[in-house]
C-alpha cells in the first residue's frame, strides 16, 4: 500500500449554516517524487489512477475503522488527481467537519495499490494502481514532496461575485495557504469555486482550482493575473541568503605520475653515508683455445670497480596558518600534504632524466632525418637496438619518450594511412599503441613504452632530451630511494603549522651502453 499526501482541502458549504458535508481539493500531484511511510521513493504518474469504478472510501488517518463518508467525484488533470467527497452524517462525520473548519485538519492521503510499475533509479514509478482510499489526515507524511498547497473553499455571495483583495507576497507558493471556506449569509445554493468575468489582483485558491480543472482561455488569464500582481524577487534581492558552495574534491592540473622511476624500479637505499658504491664488472677475464698440449692457455685479468652513488635530498615545506587550517573546506593541510607529495615526485623524475642526458655521448646516437618516415623510424630503432646488443649481449626493454615523440609514433601510417602502431595490432602488426589519445601504454616494437613529460629541457649536446627517442635496457640505470614520508611542527609565535616532505634519492648510469638515443644529430662538447 501507497500512501501520498496532499496538504490542502477545501469545505464547500450548503444552504443555512450547515456545511454541504463535501470537500474537494488535489488528492495526488502527478510526476511528483515523494517519500512514503518506510522511507521509499514514489513517483505517481499522470493517468495512474483510475476515474471510473467503485468510489473510493474516505477515511480518517487510514484508520479502516474510522470510516467518515465516499469519494464521489474524481477529475484526472495533467498536474494530478482532483477530487471531491462528501462526509456522512454520522457523530464522526459531524466532528469531523469541525475540526476542518477550525482548520486543524488541512490535509488528504490517497491510500492505493500499484499494478503497474517500473523504477527509475531508487525511486518507484507507479504508471497504474488501484485506488482504494483517501483520508483526511493531521499531519502530512511526506515533506519532500512538493504537493500542490492550492486547495481552498470559495468565498462568495448569492447575488454579485466579488474580487478577492491582492495579498502581500513574495512568494506566491508559500502564500496559498489553505483556508476553510465560510458559508454566506443568505446562500440559495452549494457554493463552489466560480468563474468571474473580471479578475483583478490575486485570485482566491479556489478561484485557482476551478481555473485549472476548466483550463483554456479562463487557466492562461488568472496565470496572467499572478504573474502582473505578484512582485519580482531575483537572486541579487537575496544575496544574504545565497550561499556560495565549494564543490569538491578540488581540481589539480597536475598528475603526478614517475613512469620512468616506475619502469627502472626502485631499489632499496643503504641508511649509512652519503655515499655508497656499487660495484661493476671493468674487465672479463679471457678464454680462448689452447694452441698445443702443455702450452699456456689464455689468460687476462678479471677487474671489478665502482661506481659511486651520491645520495640527493629532495624536499619541499609549506607554513599554512593555523586559521586557514581551520577555516578551510576542503582541508587546505590535506591538499597541501598531496601538492608537496606530487612535486616531489616530479622532482625525482626529472632528476632521472638529468642522469640520463649527462651520462649520453655521441656515440649513443643513431640520427633520425625524417621522424615522420615509419621505414625509417623502424630501421633506426632496429640499428640502434642492435648497437645495444653488439656490447653486452642485451636487448633494449623499453622506450622512453616525451608527449610530443609519443604522438609522432602514434601519428606514423604506412602508404595507405594505415597506422603502423594500431589500436588493436592483427598477426602481422609492429606493436601497438593506445586506443585513441587515452593513454601512454603501447609495445611498439615490443617495447615498454615510457612517456614521461618530465623528458623535457634537460641538455643533450646542442639539443634537449624532448628531441630525442630514448632506446635503453633499463638495468643500466639504477634508481634507490629511502622516502621519509611528511613532516609537521608548530610555530608558536605565528600560530601556524609548518608541513615538510622529503627523501633521499640516488640514480647513476652504470653502463651508459645499455643506451641509444634516436633523433636528430647533437654536436656534443
Amino acid at each position: 500500500m501507497i500512501r501520498l499526501t496532499a496538504q490542502a482541502v477545501t469545505i464547500d458549504a450548503a444552504e443555512g449554516e450547515a456545511p454541504s458535508r463535501t470537500i474537494s481539493g488535489i488528492a495526488v500531484p502527478y510526476n511528483t517524487d515523494a517519500v512514503v511511510l518506510g522511507g521509499r521513493k514514489v513517483r505517481i504518474m499522470a493517468g495512474a489512477l483510475p476515474v471510473d469504478g467503485p468510489n473510493p472510501r474516505l477515511l480518517a488517518e487510514h484508520d479502516t475503522d474510522r470510516v467518515i463518508g465516499v469519494v464521489t467525484e474524481r477529475i484526472s488533470t495533467d498536474a494530478g488527481m482532483l477530487f471531491s467527497a462528501r462526509i456522512a452524517k454520522t457523530q464522526a462525520g459531524d466532528e469531523l467537519l469541525e475540526l476542518l473548519q477550525m482548520g486543524a485538519y488541512d490535509s488528504v492521503s490517497v491510500g492505493l495499490e500499484p499494478v503497474d510499475v517500473d523504477h527509475d533509479g531508487n525511486t518507484l514509478v507507479v504508471r497504474a494502481a488501484n485506488w482504494q482510499e483517501l483520508s483526511v489526515v493531521y499531519q502530512p507524511a511526506f515533506q519532500a514532496a512538493k504537493i500542490t498547497e492550492i486547495a481552498a473553499a470559495a468565498e462568495a455571495e448569492a447575488d454579485e461575485p466579488t474580487t478577492p483583495e491582492p495579498e502581500e507576497t513574495e512568494d506566491m507558493e508559500d502564500n496559498l495557504e489553505p483556508v476553510a471556506a465560510a458559508a454566506p449569509e443568505k446562500p440559495t445554493a452549494p457554493i463552489h469555486a466560480q468563474a468571474r468575468n473580471v479578475m483583478k489582483g490575486l485570485p482566491s485558491i479556489g478561484e485557482y482550482l476551478l481555473a485549472m480543472r476548466e483550463g483554456g482561455h479562463r487557466w492562461h488569464q488568472i496565470n496572467d493575473n499572478i504573474r502582473a500582481a505578484t512582485g519580482d524577487v531575483v537572486v541579487s534581492d537575496a544575496a544574504g541568503l545565497i550561499p556560495t558552495p565549494v564543490v569538491t574534491p578540488y581540481y589539480d592540473d597536475i598528475n603526478a605520475l614517475r613512469p620512468i622511476v616506475s619502469s627502472l624500479g626502485v631499489r632499496s637505499m643503504p641508511d649509512a653515508g652519503s655515499t655508497f658504491l656499487r660495484p661493476k664488472v671493468s674487465n672479463h677475464a679471457g678464454v680462448a683455445v689452447q694452441s698445443s698440449e702443455l702450452s699456456n692457455v689464455e689468460t687476462q685479468d678479471f677487474d671489478l670497480s665502482n661506481v659511486t652513488f651520491t645520495k640527493k635530498t629532495y624536499a619541499g615545506t609549506l607554513l599554512l596558518s593555523e586559521q586557514v587550517i581551520d577555516f578551510s573546506t576542503p582541508s587546505m593541510l590535506d591538499a597541501a600534504v598531496t601538492d608537496l607529495v606530487g612535486q616531489y615526485a616530479l622532482a625525482t623524475e626529472d632528476y632521472v632524466v638529468d642522469q640520463l642526458a649527462a651520462a649520453i655521448t655521441n656515440t649513443q646516437e643513431i640520427e633520425i632525418t625524417d621522424i615522420t618516415d615509419p621505414a625509417e623510424v623502424i630501421a633506426d630503432i632496429y640499428t640502434a637496438a642492435s648497437g645495444i646488443a653488439s656490447v653486452g649481449n642485451y636487448l633494449p626493454n623499453a622506450l622512453i619518450v616525451s608527449p610530443a615523440k609519443w604522438a609522432a609514433l602514434g601519428g606514423l601510417t604506412d602508404s595507405t594511412g594505415r597506422p603502423v602502431f594500431p589500436q588493436i595490432g592483427p598477426q602481422n602488426a609492429a606493436g601497438t599503441m593506445p586506443a585513441g589519445a587515452t593513454g601512454y601504454t603501447g609495445n611498439p616494437l615490443g617495447l615498454n613504452l615510457v612517456v614521461s613529460n618530465q623528458v623535457g629541457s634537460q641538455a643533450v649536446g646542442n639539443k634537449t632530451a624532448t628531441e630525442y627517442l630514448w632506446l635503453v635496457n633499463t638495468r643500466g640505470i639504477e634508481f634507490y630511494e629511502n622516502y621519509k614520508g611528511i613532516i609537521t611542527d608548530a610555530d608558536v609565535q605565528k600560530l601556524a603549522i609548518r608541513v615538510t616532505t622529503r627523501g633521499y634519492i640516488a640514480c647513476e648510469v652504470i653502463d651508459v651502453n645499455m643506451i641509444r638515443i634516436l633523433g636528430p644529430d647533437a654536436t656534443f662538447a
